[in-house]
């Protein structure tokens, strides 16, 4: 037999139900291999980075400089290290490390226009059905992958999403796969272990580059995690929508559902310099290579900008930011129509970015999830984004 072959025949029985991976019947040759791809996989890390609320397209990675101001906004656009690409401006920094990420401008979803479609979508790739309710990648991660010696393999930050709007699942636990694989916390409630993550030992200098704001403590935290031997952290950059300003940007409410100029003036900036940092320093550390590094919102919003100064939901296009684990940086990937409205070339569901998530730990995509003896279910119904795929 090839290695061409054993490596295909690998492939086909690598992962033929999550969580009963075996050597049986398998050559001396396959099992080799098998180990290879195994320890390979084991140095696998991601960081999703949830811009809860549903950040706009226009004021973050697809700004429409040629647009009417109705549909433009107050942002300007900025141009980045890469010729004709734009980035808002409330993005300087990261406009300047446009070589070290891809850009997905054409995310779409035709689901409910809510919060929680949205986050059940990218945490577990599929919709709720009836009762049933998919578990979040990171689930799947801990259940299929273990831990890293003594750190969590899964955890969300700070806490799991709450008061989105509807009282309905949003894809951030293990359902169905058990409490044993549910993510830790480090605040709030969890059915696993709390735990507490200090930002001792990190000197005052890296503090100040990630921010002394929730965006910066929450992302330098998640750097800290991985470097621990955390294999996948979620972080929701709000746990809820009530009582703060966040990226739900409607223009109602006092404070509390912003305008979109806010982006500019206050919520912009932090991330900007947050991420920005974060990149510099999962590089610096040599841990970039093998953490893949997303953000994105759950939806986009209107192309036009609402009589109060906001944009309201809107899922049929959007975009997100995918940096590290071997993905090519320095690319757009998909486009939206002049208005930001729709995708015009390349859409990409939201289950594509699970995919790719899973793809990179470790899981083929397609394989299948056992909820009880008699019924299996495929991981996600779609592919890997073959763009963010090196090689």
């Amino acid at each position: 037999m090839s290695s061409s072959q054993n490596q295909s025949e690998v492939s086909r029985r690598d992962f033929l139900r999550v969580g009963s991976l075996s050597f049986v019947g398998l050559s001396m040759a396959e099992r080799a291999a098998l180990a290879t791809t195994q320890r390979d996989r084991s140095r696998k890390n991601c960081i999703f980075i949830m811009l809860t609320g549903g950040a706009s397209q226009l004021e973050t990675f697809d700004p429409k400089p040629e647009a009417p101001s109705e549909i433009r906004g107050p942002l300007k656009a900025i141009s980045t290290t890469i010729p004709g690409v734009f980035l808002s401006e409330a993005f300087p920094q990261l406009a300047q490390r446009t070589g070290q990420f891809s850009l997905v401008r054409s995310l779409y979803h035709d689901a409910a226009p809510i919060h929680e479609t949205g986050h059940q979508l990218l945490m577990t790739g599929r919709l709720s059905r009836g009762a049933l309710n998919y578990p979040c990648f990171g689930s799947v991660i801990a259940r299929q992958w273990g831990p890293r010696g003594d750190a969590p393999p899964f955890v969300v930050l700070p806490r799991q999403v709450t008061s989105l709007g509807v009282n309905t699942y949003r894809g951030q636990q293990a359902t169905f796969l058990g409490e044993d694989f549910e993510p830790a916390t480090a605040v709030g409630e969890s059915s696993a272990a709390e735990f507490e993550i200090e930002i001792t030992g990190e000197s005052k200098a890296i503090q100040q580059q990630y921010g002394k704001h929730r965006f910066g403590r929450l992302l330098l935290q998640a750097r800290q995690l991985v470097e621990r031997g955390t294999r996948c952290v979620v972080v929701n950059l709000f746990d809820d929508l009530h009582q703060q300003l966040t990226w739900d940007c409607h223009g109602t409410g006092a404070g509390t559902s912003g305008k979109v100029y806010e982006y500019r003036d206050s919520l912009g900036p932090a991330f900007d310099k947050a991420l920005s940092t974060l990149l510099d320093d999962l590089s610096a550390r040599g841990l970039l290579d093998d953490t893949l590094v997303m953000a994105t919102g759950e939806f986009g919003r209107t192309p036009q900008v609402n009589a109060h100064g906001g944009r309201d939901h809107w899922p049929h296009v959007w975009s997100a930011l995918v940096a590290g684990g071997g993905t090519p940086g320095g690319q757009v990937i998909g486009a939206s129509d002049a208005r930001a409205s729709a995708p015009v070339e390349r859409p990409v569901h939201a289950s594509e970015l699970t995919a790719t998530i899973y793809h990179h730990l470790g899981l083929n995509p397609g394989s299948c999830l056992a909820r009880t003896d008699q019924e299996e279910i495929r991981l996600v119904d779609a592919s890997p984004i073959g763009e963010l795929i090196s090689g």
